[in-house]
């Protein structure tokens, strides 16, 4: 449409997006975001606190009723399935499940995607955890138990992990989702071997969606740009980056995805957890009310 994008934030977590718009509300200055791409409990939430304006995309009807609200408040774009990522050049024995990474040899190698209490790829990372280790999509908590054990180990490092931090071998084990994990072996192609790897004992399906704010200093280029998004070109654009658009489905059903564009795609031979919006809001809220004082305080 002839605009420029700017990404205000490329690595900021969910709460950080959120807060940008209650920080700029009024504020008609480039700081200011016009959209956010956030994990999905957060859609709610915005919502009522009346952070968020309604539009509905020209392809609405493609998007399944269970990943978008009905009133046009926000909609989901792409999800993807927790992963490894892992450094093989300085981690000669890849771990293969969570159980693997409170082997000693693993000490002080550990580090999640974001800050659990506010960011939804930490949040779900602790959430795949308890899939493995007893807990349920309806129970988190054993994944709040399983990283105290990796904190008190002293395998969890209170780093943030990034593909330059991985590449360099200063998170050389990070738990993201599979789309970070793959492009972020991409990128690091010529200076490290990047392994990415499924945990065997099970994982879980994070979404993540997109909204205007109901601050958008520029409203009309926001809807330009979810058209554009949810348009074929815009979700095929989200699948080269390993993340599975929400028009998924259809985009297959009219075989307008490319077949080397499939063949590419990574396929997880793992049980995969996709968790409904009232099982996100329950353990969401469980892991970043509980890492604070379940696993933080044994951070080394």
């Amino acid at each position: 449409y002839g605009l420029q994008l700017s990404d205000l934030n490329p690595d900021g977590s969910s709460g950080d997006e959120i807060a940008a718009i209650k920080a700029n509300a009024g504020n008609t200055g480039p700081q200011n975001p016009d959209v956010v791409d956030v994990g999905f409990i957060w859609g709610d939430q915005a919502k009522t606190a009346g952070l968020l304006q309604p539009y509905k995309v020209a392809t609405w009807d493609t998007i399944p009723a269970s990943l978008k609200d009905a009133d046009g408040f926000y909609w989901g774009d792409y999800y993807g399935t927790m992963s490894f990522i892992v450094n093989a050049d300085i981690v000669k024995n890849i771990p293969q499940d969570w159980s693997d990474l409170l082997k000693p040899e693993y000490k002080g190698l550990i580090a999640l995607g974001g800050d659990p209490t506010a960011a939804s790829q930490a949040e779900h990372a602790v959430w795949a955890a308890a899939l493995a280790n007893g807990g349920s999509l309806d129970d988190a908590t054993p994944g709040l138990n399983f990283f105290a054990k990796l904190a008190t180990a002293g395998n969890l490092s209170g780093a943030i992990a990034s593909s330059a931090s991985v590449g360099k071998g200063d998170t050389p084990i990070a738990l993201v989702w599979d789309f970070n994990a793959l492009s972020w072996r991409d990128a690091n192609q010529k200076n490290a071997n990047i392994q990415v790897v499924y945990p065997a004992g099970g994982s879980i399906a994070g979404v993540y969606l997109q909204a205007i704010n109901a601050y958008a200093p520029r409203p009309n280029a926001a809807r330009l740009w979810q058209e554009f998004l949810y348009s074929d070109e815009g979700q095929l654009l989200w699948l080269k980056g390993y993340a599975k658009p929400v028009r998924f489905d259809d985009l297959m059903k009219r075989g307008v995805i490319p077949a080397d564009l499939l063949a590419k795609l990574p396929k997880a031979n793992v049980k995969v957890g996709f968790p409904t919006p009232a099982q996100i809001k329950k353990a969401l809220t469980t892991i970043a009310t509980g890492w604070p004082t379940v696993v933080a305080p044994n951070l080394k």
